[in-house]
């Protein structure tokens, strides 16, 4: 008996070694949680800007690369400034049988998807993994294959995001400026008169 139970938990150990092991990091050469620096000679640093509503988060773009039509790097500012939490890409083939050929490389590589991500009629076609590294980092993997909805990155194009740097980045930066506002809160500020007054001042003209 106690020689399957140490079986069972060896298998069970061996099994999560092989999940963390899986976790991908990496697409198109470019690394997740390493400093975009590292990868100044295939982006276009003159490009970045703050995504909107996540201002703490700078988008690049990148350069020609063979094998993609384009794509988007993101780094954080505030908990790793310049390290890379996202990274967006557009395959140059953006036929649904290069998109087919792909998922069956994703699935055999990572195993089923955890969640599909696009619509019921397939117009948009989005799977999605979620994994967890040895690192307990978690990272998510989105494949797409998009020929119609231009809301969407049309043709084939893949995300891979590490989620907890990105929430982690995202926190920091809301503190810092909580932070920041508080301070100017607790300047003494002279009272300003305005012309108006009375009821005049209260009521909307």
């Amino acid at each position: 008996m106690k020689m399957r139970v140490c079986v069972c938990l060896l298998s069970i150990l061996a099994l999560g070694t092989i999940c963390f092991a899986e976790a991908p990091h990496g697409v198109g050469g470019f690394v997740l949680d390493q400093p975009i620096e590292n990868f100044k000679d295939f982006v276009i640093m003159e490009t970045a800007l703050p995504i909107r509503y996540m201002e703490n988060v700078q988008e690049v773009e990148i350069r020609p690369i063979e094998g993609f039509k384009s794509g988007l790097i993101a780094f954080g500012s505030c908990t790793k400034p310049g390290h890379i939490v996202r990274i967006k890409m557009k395959y140059a083939d953006s036929s649904k049988k290069f998109y087919e050929q792909l998922l069956k490389r994703f699935k055999s590589q990572f195993g089923k998807p955890d969640a599909y991500r696009g619509d019921p009629f397939h117009i948009l076609v989005a799977w999605k993994w979620s994994f967890t590294d040895k690192d307990n980092n978690n990272i998510s993997l989105t494949l797409q294959h998009n020929t119609l909805d231009t809301e969407e990155k049309l043709g084939n194009s893949i995300k891979l995001t590490m989620i907890n740097l990105i929430e982690a980045d995202l926190l920091c930066y809301k503190s810092r400026q909580l932070d920041y506002r508080e301070k100017l809160r607790q300047q003494k500020w002279d009272s300003k008169k305005m012309k108006a007054s009375g009821w005049e001042l209260y009521v909307p003209r």
